[in-house]
């Protein structure tokens, strides 16, 4: 078992933190609705038991040792972390409000079309989502987040949701004009610009490597479907993303074969989350919206 250090004198940390990011005792004691002279003992006695002095004290300046300064400036990111983590415990007392951190694309093409279906079953949780899931790093305001990539994220429970499949998708009407892989190098390849492997990856596996995607780059997936949609080209589509407007015939898969992108669809959440009713709700409902997706139902 981790034994934890000796905690310090809190009262005299809260007053260090607030003269010295005020500048003075009377400023600080305005804030914490205090005597200046309680401040000057409570960061006296935390002086005394440390063993070092953190202000350098004038008749008309109050200025931080070495000492102090470094204690300061450590002390920014404990107090910060502290309050967030204070205000995420507060919040599973609420217990109705879930925030997700999750990609644009990912919450605009499969997430919120069936935000419905999750409403029906829980109507009393508000659902919101923190965009930028996808590259971001876990937030600790998030419920949960939804990412790509290899299931390893340190401190963090990953659950595979989907795999990341690539197979190129275009408009029923261009669709009709391919046959075969090579005919591509006649079509318009839409690329995005995080992903510039997927083109050659799936050209590879088809045994057409010679074959070159150079149309135009756009910043993310939804980008390149919706044009793809719009007939503008051949996108490389990305399971789920795809999901819906193939089944509705929005788009085509004028090709077959799919290839493994290389990552997977991940729920990832910190353990303590398991104990919460509405996370848990909502994991259950998602894992079996995952299952629907995999057998091929919506």
């Amino acid at each position: 078992m981790l034994k934890m250090s000796s905690p310090p004198y809190l009262n005299g940390v809260r007053a260090f933190e607030a003269a010295a990011r005020l500048g003075g005792f009377a400023a600080a004691a305005k804030e914490l609705n205090i005597t200046p002279s309680a401040i000057s003992r409570m960061t006296r006695l935390l002086e005394s038991r440390m063993g070092v002095a953190l202000f350098n004290r004038s008749a008309n300046r109050l200025t931080l040792t070495a000492a102090g300064q470094t204690f300061f400036a450590g002390l920014f990111p404990i107090l910060d972390a502290l309050g967030r983590l204070t205000d995420r415990v507060s919040k599973l007392g609420q217990g109705h409000v879930l925030t997700v951190g999750v990609g644009p694309t990912f919450a605009i093409r499969w997430l919120i079309p069936r935000l419905s279906d999750f409403a029906a079953i829980a109507p009393d949780v508000e659902v919101r989502f923190a965009t930028g899931g996808v590259a971001g790093a876990f937030s600790d305001d998030w419920t949960c987040g939804i990412k790509l990539g290899a299931g390893k994220w340190p401190g963090l429970v990953a659950e595979p949701l989907f795999a990341a499949d690539l197979i190129p998708v275009c408009s029923p009407a261009l669709a009709e004009q391919l046959r075969a892989p090579r005919q591509l190098a006649e079509a318009t390849l839409l690329r995005v610009a995080h992903a510039p492997e997927d083109w050659p990856s799936w050209l590879t596996s088809m045994g057409v490597p010679e074959v070159e995607a150079t149309g135009p780059v756009f910043g993310f997936y939804g980008q390149a479907i919706q044009a793809a949609t719009d007939g503008l080209g051949v996108a490389m589509g990305i399971r789920p993303y795809i999901d819906d407007d193939l089944t509705a015939g929005r788009l085509i898969a004028p090709f077959a074969r799919s290839v493994p992108k290389g990552s997977q669809w991940y729920l990832i959440y910190k353990d303590f989350q398991r104990g919460d009713q509405t996370f848990s709700v909502f994991r259950g409902w998602l894992l079996g919206q995952a299952c629907r997706g995999e057998d091929g139902s919506r």
